[in-house]
Formats: C-alpha cells, structure tokens, sequence
C-alpha cells in the first residue's frame, strides 16, 4: 500500500474513533476467538486454559466458557494493566487511540475496576461464588479454575467505530515489581 493512502487511512481512522458515539449493538457475532500468553517464561501471573463456545459466539446470546490459570505471587492493588487494542484496517494492523477508557488504554488499578464494578462485601457473581473464585484483590498465589459455566451475553453499548472488523487485543498486567502477565486475544466482530 502507498504511504500516503496508509497515512490518510490512519487519519480518517483517528477522526472516526475520536468522535465517540456509542450505540446499543444488537446481533453481534464475534468470530474467530483465539487467545495466548504473551509473557516471559518466568511471569507470575499465567492463564493456563482458555475455552469459548460457540463459534460464533452470538451478542445477546449464551456462552459456555472455562478457563484456569495461577499466580506465583500475591496480586495486591495497585495492579496495573497496559491495553493495547489494533484493527486491521486495508490490510494494517492500527493501534486504536485510548478514548473514553476504551481502546489502548493504560489503567492504573485494575483492584479499583473490580471494587467498581462489584462493590466490596457484596457477593461475587455467578458462577464465581459458587466455585469459590476471588473477584477483589487481593488474589492469593495459587491454581484458579472455573469449570465448564455457561453465560448469557446481554446487548451492549459500543462506540460504531468498534463494531465491526478484525481485532488483536494485548493486555500487560503489572505491579510497581514489575510485568506479572500478558495476554493476547485476537477475534473478528460483525454487527448489524
């Protein structure tokens, strides 16, 4: 591709993505998920399994997932979390702007996220409680596991620059000692 038509596709990416109006999306399929660590060997915090169905998987909709993984540390706030999100766009791959906590974002404090999203004292949600899975920091060192669970996807509110394309999505989760994990999640989204 010529470097201007590259550099005028970045543009026209960047003007789309800074006008953020969300949408609530409904029939979205997302295709194609793949996953994998992204550390070094010797990182703390691994996700070791992994499992999604169907494919696709369909927004609203049911998912059955399970997953497993461990940490060799204590993971205590501050936990950061560096995320890198690109689309592929006429054949590039281009790192999507961080706008309104949404694309490559840098978030400080993932524990604080979790506190917001499910206030500390309350219940963890299921299928977590049920399992006796943590969703607060801190995260004890040791094996987690979620067996075979199934989840209903509800519709969702998404920017329209973000609802259709190829997508890689890597997520570094670190604490003032250092990197603890990486992860990297690749996947296609089709609305209509």
């Amino acid at each position: 591709m010529d470097k201007c038509l590259m550099f005028a596709v970045i543009l026209s990416l960047n003007a789309v993505i800074t006008q953020v109006n969300c949408k609530r999306v409904t029939n979205v399929k997302i295709l194609g998920f793949d996953w994998k660590n992204c550390g070094k060997p010797d990182d703390p915090a691994v996700l070791k399994s992994l499992k999604v169905s169907p494919d696709p998987i369909a927004i609203p909709g049911d998912l059955t997932a399970s997953a497993s993984g461990s940490t060799s540390v204590e993971l205590t706030a501050p936990l950061s979390v560096n995320v890198t999100l690109e689309k592929e766009v006429a054949g590039f791959w281009v790192k999507v702007p961080c706008v309104e906590e949404l694309g490559s974002c840098h978030y400080r404090d993932a524990c604080e996220i979790l506190n917001q999203l499910i206030p500390p004292g309350q219940d963890c949600p299921e299928p977590l409680h049920s399992y006796g899975l943590p969703c607060h920091c801190p995260f004890k060192p040791g094996s987690y596991s979620l067996p075979q669970s199934d989840f209903h996807l509800p519709n969702m509110d998404l920017p329209y620059w973000l609802t259709n394309g190829n997508y890689r999505v890597q997520g570094v989760l670190g604490s003032e000692a250092g990197e603890l994990g990486c992860l990297k999640i690749a996947l296609s989204l089709h609305s209509n």
